[in-house]
């Protein structure tokens, strides 16, 4: 029995629950919103041909997972392509294949962008390109175990690649597409950008200033036609898995565990109209809002540094 001078535990609960509603309509308005921004896409990569060229992309980190499917996805939509990463025969196989499926004339750049001059090397082959449509910055990796007990070296040259190289060819990309009035740059983050993990300290803080970068630079370019992404996706099945605390072997719901094909498609679908920091995956698309809510976020973080520890967060 509920005593006279003291509120009933049902009357209590009216304010959380009314709490509890706002904060799920709330998130059910960015879900929809973010959803929506992403289903209008598609409107920049349909033509094969721009004026009398054909559209030419930058990939780097083509030498696997998302790089390369982002070139086998071009290429199947009429792009050129120059693949730069650090590992030749593989490039060189992407590229006979890309050449003997599409036509595609891609071509074989390698570079080591932990390393300024070879970044330099691809800044001015940038510049020396007739035209550049779209620039893809996926070239990335992790550093394994924790911040002190890592590398340091190692953790510098992910920067290096992250952030240095990512800026400085987005920089050299730029001009061009000012000229033309049209382009696309697409930064490849991740959701670890909102969610750091344990052990992931460096890579979490580089893929944050990724996403930061894009939101930043978008309001600045938007008026020449140039369409900013910072791609945010979740767990990938790719070779990247192989240099973090845990993988996606560990037990994990299929229905997260994204292909390297469908990160790519999606994403080229929603760089023309969708959200400038875009999340791959329904439902890392449901997931984001939460886990970017001032609410929500301490409870998710610590939920992924209790996954990042026991081997099972990307």
């Amino acid at each position: 029995m509920n005593s006279p001078n003291r509120p009933s535990s049902n009357k209590r609960s009216v304010p959380y629950v009314g709490l509890g509603i706002t904060a799920a309509a709330l998130g059910a308005l960015a879900i929809v919103r973010r959803m929506a921004g992403y289903n209008r896409g598609n409107g920049l990569f349909g033509a094969e041909w721009q004026g009398d060229r054909r559209r030419r992309a930058l990939v780097t980190g083509a030498s696997s997972g998302i790089g390369a499917a982002f070139a086998r996805r071009l290429a199947a939509e009429g792009y050129d392509l120059t693949l730069v990463a650090r590992r030749i025969p593989r490039l060189q196989a992407l590229a006979n294949e890309l050449a003997q499926q599409f036509g595609t004339n891609a071509e074989v750049f390698p570079a080591d962008l932990s390393q300024p001059a070879e970044v330099e090397r691809v800044e001015k082959h940038i510049a020396g390109m007739e035209a550049l449509d779209l620039l893809i910055n996926d070239a990335g990796y992790s550093v394994p175990g924790t911040y002190a007990e890592g590398d340091l070296t190692q953790h510098l040259d992910l920067i290096h690649v992250h952030i240095l190289a990512s800026m400085r060819l987005t920089r050299a990309a730029l001009p061009g597409m000012i000229a033309r009035r049209s382009g696309g740059l697409i930064l490849v983050s991740s959701l670890a950008a909102f969610a750091p993990a344990y052990g992931l300290t460096s890579y979490s803080a580089s893929k944050a200033y990724l996403s930061v970068f894009a939101e930043a630079l978008f309001p600045e370019v938007k008026a020449y036609g140039i369409h900013v992404q910072a791609l945010c996706p979740g767990l990938v099945m790719t070779e990247f898995q192989d240099n973090v605390p845990g993988s996606y072997r560990a037990p994990v719901p299929r229905p997260m565990l994204l292909t390297p094909d469908q990160v790519a498609r999606e994403s080229l679908a929603a760089l023309a109209n969708g959200p400038v920091v875009f999340v791959p995956g329904t439902i890392y698309r449901v997931v984001a809002p939460l886990v970017r809510s001032a609410w929500f976020s301490p409870v998710v973080k610590l939920i992924m540094n209790r996954m990042g520890r026991t081997g099972r967060y990307r």
